[in-house]
């Protein structure tokens, strides 16, 4: 029970985050939405299309590489996030603060969401899988870090397609979100996730 309602919360964080800040926000953050966006627009084909067949891949990665324990956390991790995110946005609100603000914010959130997540034994069907996986190969394999490179190749990618602007904020979240995730896992004993994932 206390492995499901940390999950819950984690991906209460992320989609609050993503709903009421990114989104409305247009801040981009270099994880799967977003190079999907970017292969959507290289490729003129519908976004959609993109996100659901990266986020069945990673799935799949996550079962044959994490095993069935991470796959059944990262399931229920799916399922919060598609409800709550859809209920969230359905609100049509947003945090009306200075973008500065706004992208500091949602980045420390975001990487508290995660943090919590992959302490339940779970992902957010993102990169953080690829990450993970590097992790259990090799145990000296930052995972926090893992995640920000990806995301900031990500978002480089895209510059072409989001702008210099929506780049720049997009480094500022990633780096925010970064750290928030590092620090978490080495504050807290007993919960890095190397430990979780051998």
């Amino acid at each position: 029970m206390k492995r499901i309602l940390t999950i819950i919360l984690g991906n209460l964080l992320i989609t609050g985050a993503y709903a009421f800040i990114t989104v409305p926000g247009k801040i981009i953050n270099g994880g799967v939405t977003s190079f999907s966006m970017v292969l959507g627009q290289v490729c003129r084909i519908d976004l959609s299309l993109f996100v659901n067949l990266l986020t069945l891949f990673l799935l799949l990665l996550c079962l044959i590489f994490l095993g069935k324990d991470f796959f059944m956390g990262s399931v229920l991790s799916c399922a919060c996030y598609l409800t709550m995110f859809t209920f969230f946005h359905s609100l049509n609100l947003s945090l009306a603060l200075p973008r500065p603000f706004c992208v500091l914010s949602a980045g420390f959130l975001v990487g508290t969401g995660y943090y919590l997540c992959i302490r339940a034994k779970s992902t957010a069907i993102s990169f953080d899988i690829i990450a993970l996986i590097l992790n259990k190969k090799n145990p000296d394999i930052n995972i926090a870090c893992t995640m920000g490179l990806i995301n900031l190749v990500v978002l480089l990618t895209g510059f072409a397609v989001f702008g210099m602007l929506s780049v720049l904020y997009g480094i500022i979240f990633t780096a925010v979100q970064t750290v928030t995730l590092n620090v978490l896992q080495k504050c807290c004993p007993g919960q890095k996730a190397s430990k979780d994932v051998t």
